[in-house]
């Protein structure tokens, strides 16, 4: 609990400095995991402010991630965890409504390596992620599969995934 609580303040005061530099989007999501567990996901958003390869089609631009999530199991197997991420994003271009794909690959910070009946093997897991959804008037609505591993730096290394359905909104 001692690690949770330490990771946690460092995530906060990297929260607040980078909050300080520019504007967060909040992030709120639904879903379940591999295993069938709710998984509920708190997160900031902070957009790089670049684009790359703007044309008619659309533009690729990124956000960096930070969230927290809650692993809704049984008493047994509920899990928090802390997350970043670098995400990149194709935005296709559109008058009030813009789809757009996105991917990414971070870090993050489990309580337990145990998760229902999956041992994670280590408390750090690389969290990679693939999603798609649509952009309008400052918000957007998307669908996310993440998974979760250690990439064999420790054994066992049995992962998990979880699916969610999200929501932003910018401030």
């Amino acid at each position: 609990m001692k690690k949770l609580f330490s990771l946690t303040a460092a995530a906060a005061m990297s929260l607040g400095a980078l909050a300080s530099a520019q504007a967060a989007d909040v992030t709120f999501a639904v879903g379940q995991s591999s295993e069938s567990t709710m998984v509920y996901r708190l997160g900031a958003q902070f957009d790089f402010e670049r684009s790359w390869f703007q044309s008619d089609v659309g533009r690729l631009t990124g956000y960096w991630d930070a969230a927290y999530t809650y692993w809704d199991g049984d008493e047994a197997s509920s899990n928090h965890s802390l997350s970043f991420s670098p995400v990149f994003v194709y935005e296709f271009a559109g008058e009030t409504v813009k789809p757009y794909i996105e991917a990414g690959i971070g870090v993050a910070a489990f309580e337990n390596t145990e998760f229902e009946d999956r041992d994670l093997g280590s408390s750090f897991q690389f969290e990679d992620r693939l999603g798609v959804g649509l952009r309008f008037s400052g918000q957007e609505i998307g669908l996310r599969a993440m998974h979760y591993s250690n990439a064999g730096l420790k054994q066992p290394n049995d992962g998990v995934e979880a699916y969610t359905l999200h929501y932003r909104i910018s401030f």
